[in-house]
């Protein structure tokens, strides 16, 4: 039986590990296709896996990685064949299921996306979770009418913002990144941010229930306060999709923005999307997503940094994408 690297967490005296070993097809879970592969990525919620915060990963040992990039190997499902190329992103990986911080994976067929032509496995790993998450924020926009103007976006650094700044640029929005990382403004003006503001203008409680209209919508990954103001300062009939919770779960505003300038506040959900939005989503970042700027956003690291970059993103220190070549 032939081994192979992955990453496993596992509980240990003083908390959870998160070590480097050999794996074999024995440690697969159930699932009709096999897929040997060739990237993953690190997303804030393989950081709260890793660290044992907020209750992510349902059981133990368990290989992390929300998603991953690669090749079937092996399927019995009709939908592939041995070669196609395929992305995963959300469902069960790394939380109830073995994800994608491993060189093999076994999942069911119904998770799997083909990878539209254009897209290669290290640019679809690269993309990820985040940004199919900013694909999904830029639809969610789109259906709620916001097809032009200013659009917001919150933790614009990160990997959520640096795809959602360089989607909304290329499809003509005018884009204001909110950030609190000063130092960033450089990069974010690079992916096509217009305006770049402070974290802090929209991260305190709120003291009016409306403000100023600002712009036409958003692309919220913060929650809580942030999400507040963020709605708060919309324009009349603007659109605020929400994806994101790291200063928090909670909502403590009025319904002000909502009866009073008919805002809509568009949850976006990447775990349990529907299939056919899936493939809309890549079939439009195959078209909307400049490579160049993808490859710019984009650091790589091998499988025996992935935990150690997790755990940075979820302290707000990584800027973009954080690849992981888990062949490396």
């Amino acid at each position: 039986m032939e081994n192979f690297r992955g990453v496993r967490i596992s509980q240990a005296d003083q908390g959870l590990t998160a070590e480097v070993g050999r794996l074999s097809d024995a440690d697969l879970d159930a699932g009709d296709v096999t897929v040997a592969v060739d990237y993953s990525t690190v997303n804030y919620k393989d950081g709260l896996a890793i660290t044992g915060r907020g209750g992510i990963a349902k059981r133990l040992p368990i290989v992390p990685g929300i998603d991953f990039a690669g090749t079937v190997q092996a399927s019995s499902n009709p939908r592939f064949q041995p070669g196609d190329r395929v992305v995963l992103n959300g469902f069960q990986a790394g939380v109830t299921h073995h994800g994608g911080f491993a060189q093999r994976a076994r999942v069911p067929g119904d998770w799997l996306v083909k990878l539209p032509g254009g897209i290669s496995t290290r640019q679809a790993a690269a993309i990820g979770t985040a940004g199919f998450a900013a694909m999904l924020c830029v639809l969610a926009l789109e259906r709620g009418g916001v097809r032009q103007g200013d659009v917001l976006v919150t933790g614009a650094a990160g990997g959520v913002g640096s795809v959602a700044i360089a989607l909304l640029s290329r499809l003509g929005y005018r884009v204001i990144a909110s950030t609190g990382r000063s130092e960033e403004a450089a990069y974010l003006h690079s992916l096509g941010a217009s305006e770049v503001i402070a974290r802090a203008s929209l991260s305190a409680a709120a003291t009016q229930p409306l403000g100023a209209e600002r712009w036409h919508g958003a692309v919220d990954t913060v929650g809580s306060h942030t999400l507040v103001n963020v709605l708060a300062q919309t324009r009349y009939g603007g659109t605020v999709a929400a994806c994101g919770l790291a200063q928090g779960l909670d909502l403590p505003g009025s319904m002000v923005p909502f009866i009073m300038r008919g805002v809509t506040l568009a949850g976006v959900d990447t775990v349990n999307a529907p299939m056919a939005l899936r493939e809309q989503a890549w079939s439009r970042l195959a078209s909307d997503l400049d490579p160049a700027l993808l490859a710019s956003m984009t650091q790589v690291v091998g499988l025996d940094a992935a935990a150690a970059s997790a755990v940075q993103v979820l302290r707000g220190q990584v800027r973009g994408r954080t690849l992981v070549d888990v062949n490396a």
